[in-house]
């Protein structure tokens, strides 16, 4: 069997994109896959590193506004399409499934133009453009956030499946790591951070948090500053006075490369917003503070918090209201009622879609017939 997975732009589409290509593969031994991405996209330097054949063609976006750039577009669309379209008619793909990004509007168009059974993968509770337009041409519709199936018609094609994990964070057992304090009582443990590169926004607010909780016997903070924000984060902390190697209960680091082992620990999280960390949360069921990063497209890391939160799952704090009081006033309200954070992890779990990517593979498996 053949199939073709399309996904591109940022991680966000890319990651879920080879998960899918991993869960056909262990679904459907030997089928050999292609991925069709832009040719100067992240995902023509990630691909082809997870082994997988890569085909690169050329797709961009409209700007939002009238511009003679969005003649090139245009063009550039027509391009892609016909290099899509070639592509997918000597190949005669059993599927054809997208992630989301620009590319995937010529790739699922050729595709559906073509008779080929397609299907689409939204991430975020808002979803993007290209899959909104693609949703009237695919046979199916697979959301991570419930929330999204408004935006998709006719509904009858939309799926509620989640968002695939990695396998390592499916794997973390909170109730049996040595680290885990426990939110009935005891020590509770905090763990920031604002993604790979770090938040800004965050870490300003954390050196607060940290001046008020370090040596506090309640509290556990791991904060993960991002690389780029090291430096900045320790000299703003070594100008409030705190001198973290006093202090037991702070630990800081720059990036988690197995961010597995710390989930395991923690009872609470502060972040971002985005799709993928927000499957892993709710996969393992922790509470959060989410702060969506504003200059998301289209604002979509606000509808994402915003799904968790009307759960009770997290409470969302917008970025330009973030500062160190606040957190503090609100992980002391946090810290002295338990209860509530016990609620919070619990709608967490019952969010989590712990089975996404099989599920997932079984609507590719109902469009292919077996």
């Amino acid at each position: 069997m053949r199939f073709v997975v399309a996904g591109g732009g940022t991680g966000g589409h890319i990651y879920p994109a080879l998960a899918i290509a991993r869960g056909l593969k262990a679904r459907y031994p030997g089928a050999e896959i292609l991925y069709i991405g832009t040719a100067g996209g992240m995902e023509a330097d990630i691909v082809p590193r997870e082994g997988l054949p890569f085909k690169g063609i050329v797709a961009s976006g409209l700007k939002r506004k009238l511009s003679l750039s969005n003649l090139a577009v245009l063009w550039q669309a027509g391009y892609g399409f016909c290099q899509a379209y070639r592509t997918i008619r000597r190949l005669r793909p059993a599927a054809v499934i997208g992630t989301g990004g620009y590319v995937c509007g010529p790739v699922l168009l050729a595709a559906a133009l073509s008779k080929i059974p397609t299907l689409i993968h939204e991430q975020n509770a808002l979803p993007g453009i290209t899959n909104r337009i693609l949703a009237r041409f695919v046979d199916r519709i697979t959301i991570t956030f419930a929330a999204s199936v408004d935006y998709f018609t006719p509904r009858k094609k939309v799926r509620l499946t989640g968002l695939p994990v990695r396998p390592e964070i499916l794997q973390v057992e909170k109730s049996c790591h040595p680290g885990k304090s426990g939110i009935e009582g005891g020590r509770l443990s905090l763990l920031s951070f604002g993604g790979s590169r770090g938040a800004r926004t965050i870490n300003m607010a954390m050196v607060e948090v940290i001046k008020k909780f370090a040596g506090d016997p309640r509290v556990d903070i791991f904060h993960v500053t991002g690389k780029a924000g090291y430096n900045e984060f320790v000299e703003n902390c070594a100008a409030r006075g705190i001198d973290m190697g006093n202090y037991g209960n702070i630990t800081v680091k720059s990036y988690i490369y197995h961010m597995q082992d710390v989930l395991a620990a923690a009872d609470l999280v502060l972040s971002r917003a985005g799709a993928a960390t927000l499957a892993e949360l709710t996969a393992v069921g922790i509470p959060a503070i989410l702060v969506p990063y504003p200059y998301a497209s289209e604002n979509h890391q606000e509808f994402n918090a915003r799904a968790l939160e009307k759960e009770g799952a997290a409470m969302v704090v917008p970025d330009q209201k973030l500062n160190g009081k606040l957190l503090c006033r609100e992980l002391e309200a946090l810290l002295s009622g338990r209860d509530r954070l016990s609620e919070m992890a619990a709608a967490s779990k019952k969010m989590g879609k712990r089975n996404a990517l099989a599920d997932i593979i079984d609507c590719v498996a109902e469009l292919v017939g077996y």
